[in-house]
C-alpha cells in the first residue's frame, strides 16, 4: 500500500489493486447510529425501521428529527446469520467461500481478501495473505465486528477492544496503548478508525494527506468509515464530517468535501475516491470520482438500508433483501448473482463482492 495514490483513471489498470484501500464492511461494519445489535455500519446492516432480514420500510425523515443514538458494542447473538456468497474478480481466491462456512453475521471485503465473523465470535478469512491480512490471530474469540483494509485486519472484541494484524507499515495494524471503550472499527490502505462509547474518534496508521488527523473538537459521532486517504464521520444529528485528502490525482468533486447541504444520514461509506451514505428516506447519495459511474445511483436504488463502496463499482442493501450494483464490471463485480434474496449484509472489495444470504433458524 505504498504506492502512491495515481490518477482514478489508473484504477482500470491491471495493477491498480495493488494501490486500492477499500473501506471493509461498509455495509456492515460501523455500527448503525439507529441500531444496537450491528457492527461496522451493522452485521444486517439494518437501520431503524428495518428487520434484519430486511422485510419493514426504512425510517422516515421525521424520524430523523431526533438525535441519532450512539452505538453500544454489537451484540452477535441478536444478529440474524447466515452464509456468504461472493462475486466478481476471484484472482487470489477472494470469492472462494471457504466449504461449510455457515452462521456468519457480518463480512468485511479487504482489497484482495475477505473475512467473516461467525456467531460464535471467531473469524475466518480467505483471499490473499501477501501481508499476513488473513492469519487470524490464535486464539481470537469474543469478537463483535470485523474490517479489513488494504492489506490489514482489524476486529473489535466484546470488551471494547481492538485487534489488528496484517500489514503494519503505517502503523495501521497496531491499535493505540490503551484503546478501549470501542463501539466501532474501520480499516482503509494505511489507517484505521475506531468509535468509541462517548462518540469521540480516534484514528492511527498513515496520515499522509492528513487521514489520520482527527477534527479537533469532534464529538457526538455515532458511525466512521475510512476511505482511501481520507475519513467519514456521521454525526447525531444526521450530518457528515470529512477529513483527509480532499481532491485526490484525478478527482475534480472533492471527495473530503461533504456536499452543502447534506442532512438526514444514517448510514455512511467512504471507498477509494467516492463516498455513499443513506438518508433517512432510504435514498442514496454519492459524490467524489465518478470513472465508471460508481455515483450514478440508479432509480432502483430506493428502500435502501445500507451501502457499500467498491473500487469504481457501488452496493446498497434494500429493505426487501435484494441488492442493487452500478459502476465497473469488468470483473462482474456488479453482475449480482440471478435470484439473490434475502441478503443481510453485504459489502465491496477492489473488485469482487460479499453478501450474506440469511439461513433458516
Amino acid at each position: 500500500m505504498a504506492t502512491e495514490r495515481g490518477a482514478v483513471p489508473a484504477l482500470r489498470l491491471a495493477g491498480f489493486a495493488a494501490v486500492l484501500a477499500i473501506v471493509a464492511a461498509c455495509g456492515n461494519g460501523t455500527p448503525s447510529p439507529t441500531a444496537t445489535v450491528n457492527g461496522s455500519q451493522t452485521a444486517s446492516s439494518v437501520t431503524a425501521g428495518a428487520s434484519p432480514s430486511g422485510g419493514s420500510a426504512t425510517p422516515t425523515d421525521s424520524a430523523m428529527a431526533s438525535q441519532l443514538p450512539i452505538p453500544a458494542l454489537p451484540n452477535i447473538a441478536t444478529m440474524p446469520s447466515g452464509r456468504v456468497i461472493a462475486w466478481g474478480d476471484g484472482t487470489q481466491g477472494q470469492t472462494s467461500v471457504p466449504s461449510g462456512l455457515t452462521k456468519v453475521v457480518a463480512i468485511s471485503a479487504g482489497d484482495e481478501f475477505s473475512l467473516a465473523l461467525k456467531s460464535d465470535g471467531t473469524v475466518v478469512g480467505w483471499g490473499s495473505d501477501e501481508s499476513g491480512q488473513i492469519d487470524i490471530p490464535a486464539g481470537l474469540t469474543g469478537v463483535v465486528a470485523i474490517s479489513g483494509g488494504g492489506t490489514h485486519s482489524l476486529a473489535l472484541k466484546s470488551n471494547g477492544t481492538v485487534v489488528g494484524w496484517g500489514d503494519g507499515t503505517y502503523g495501521q495494524a497496531t491499535p493505540p496503548a490503551g484503546l478501549s471503550n470501542v463501539v466501532a472499527i474501520s480499516a482503509a490502505g494505511q489507517h484505521s478508525l475506531a468509535l468509541k462509547s462517548d462518540g469521540t474518534v480516534e484514528a492511527w496508521g498513515g496520515d499522509a494527506n492528513g487521514e489520520s488527523s482527527v477534527p479537533s473538537g469532534l464529538s457526538n459521532v455515532v458511525a466512521v468509515s475510512a476511505g482511501y486517504d481520507f475519513s467519514l464521520a456521521l454525526k447525531s444529528d444526521g450530518t457528515v464530517v470529512a477529513w483527509g485528502d480532499k481532491f485526490p490525482t484525478g478527482v475534480s468533486t472533492g471527495v473530503a468535501v461533504v456536499p452543502a447541504g447534506l442532512s438526514g444520514v444514517q448510514a455512511i461509506c467512504a471507498g477509494y475516491a467516492d463516498n455513499l451514505v443513506v438518508k433517512s428516506d432510504g435514498s442514496v447519495v454519492g459524490w467524489g470520482a465518478d470513472e465508471e459511474g460508481e455515483i450514478d445511483v440508479p432509480d432502483s436504488a430506493s428502500g435502501v438500508t445500507a451501502v457499500a463502496a467498491g473500487g469504481s463499482f457501488s452496493l446498497a442493501l434494500k429493505s426487501d433483501g435484494t441488492v442493487v450494483a452500478w459502476g465497473a464490471n469488468d470483473q462482474k463485480q456488479t453482475s449480482v448473482p440471478a435470484g439473490t434474496t434475502g441478503v443481510v449484509a453485504i459489502d465491496a472489495g477492489a473488485t469482487h463482492a460479499l453478501a450474506v444470504v440469511r439461513q433458516a433458524s
